[in-house]
């Protein structure tokens, strides 16, 4: 890997999550994108489709087939950000139990909701954090597979694989338990 594909790594592995994280404070007004969270589930849920085929094609001895399904994954997971983050500026935030889908979560919705609630979030909260460190991972595993560097792409493939596979399941798993208390 050249000292350009490093710096760039590091860079698209920072600037990401600091972007997304500051469009969090941005809200667009006037724009309705509520049917955006089944579409990007759905995203998620044919990346896990995706990387599993991936996975059986290059045990298959079928690398030209492995590499045309891990870029569609990789172009998957973009356009699961660009709906995520269209959706994230332009609409409310939903918060787990608000059954009367006012934006105040009570007391009662919070006890209604019971341990729920707690599995809720901590999915959550490993879906996001493993989707920020995957970044770097996916960057790099993708350059050392298509700079024909196979060792190590192997190498850090076994790690980068699995870690992606619960990100995109779990999004699909977070989108079905929160699915009950978007306003709509």
């Amino acid at each position: 890997m050249t000292s350009t594909q490093r710096l760039l790594i590091i860079i698209t592995s920072i600037a990401i999550p600091v972007v997304v994280s500051l469009l969090f404070f941005v809200k667009l007004d006037g724009y309705d994108l509520s049917f955006l969270p089944p579409i990007y589930a759905g995203i998620n849920g044919l990346t896990a489709i995706t990387l599993i085929g991936a996975v059986i094609a290059i045990k298959s001895g079928k690398k030209e087939l492995h590499e045309k399904l891990m870029k569609f994954s990789i172009f998957l997971s973009l356009l699961f950000l660009l709906g995520y983050v269209a959706y994230h500026i332009t609409s409310a935030t939903t918060y787990f139990g608000d059954t009367d889908h006012n934006g105040i979560l009570s007391e009662t919705e919070k006890l209604a909701a019971g341990s729920t609630r707690l599995i809720y979030f901590l999915i959550l909260a490993s879906h996001i954090l493993l989707s920020i460190g995957i970044i770097p991972m996916v960057l790099i595993t993708y350059v050392r597979g298509i700079s024909k560097q196979f060792g190590g792409h192997k190498k850090i493939g076994k790690y980068t694989w699995p870690i992606w596979l619960y990100i995109a399941i779990t999004g699909v798993v977070v989108y079905f338990m929160i699915a009950p208390f978007y306003a709509h």
